[in-house]
C-alpha cells in the first residue's frame, strides 16, 4: 500500500484537531470567520457562555495562534474585539473539510439514510 493510499484509509477522525474541534471554540472561529472582528459580548451572547468561561477559551484559541483579541474603547466603554488569523482560517477550513468527508462517509455506508 503506497503512501498516498494509506492516508486515504485514515478514517476522517483522526483529522479532526481537538483545539478547533471543541464545541465552543468552533463556534467562535466560525463567528469570527463570518464578520472582520468580532466584539467579546456578541460572542458571549451568541454561544451562552459566561466571561469567565469565553476568556478562558480565547486565550486557548489565541495561544494557539488562531485568533487575536484586541482591546480598545469604544466611546468611553472598554471593548475586547476576536479576529481570525490565517492559521486559524486555515485550521477551521481543515476542520470542516474533515467533518464533510466524515458525513460523506457516513452517507456512503447506509444509503437508506434521507440525502444519501
Amino acid at each position: 500500500m503506497s503512501v498516498a493510499d494509506e492516508a486515504e484509509e485514515r478514517h476522517p477522525t483522526l483529522a479532526l484537531d481537538d483545539t478547533v474541534h471543541q464545541r465552543v471554540r468552533l463556534g467562535i472561529l466560525a463567528i469570527a470567520r463570518e464578520a472582520e472582528s468580532v466584539e467579546f459580548g456578541f460572542l458571549k451572547e451568541q454561544l451562552g457562555l459566561t466571561d469567565g468561561n469565553l476568556s478562558r477559551h480565547l486565550k486557548v484559541l489565541e495561544a494557539s495562534g488562531l485568533v487575536t483579541v484586541a482591546k480598545g474603547y469604544a466611546g468611553r466603554r472598554p471593548r475586547t474585539w476576536v479576529s481570525l488569523t490565517p492559521r486559524g482560517a486555515d485550521a477551521l477550513d481543515r476542520e470542516l473539510r474533515a467533518l464533510r468527508e466524515l458525513v460523506r462517509r457516513l452517507d456512503a455506508a447506509d444509503p437508506t439514510r434521507p440525502g444519501a
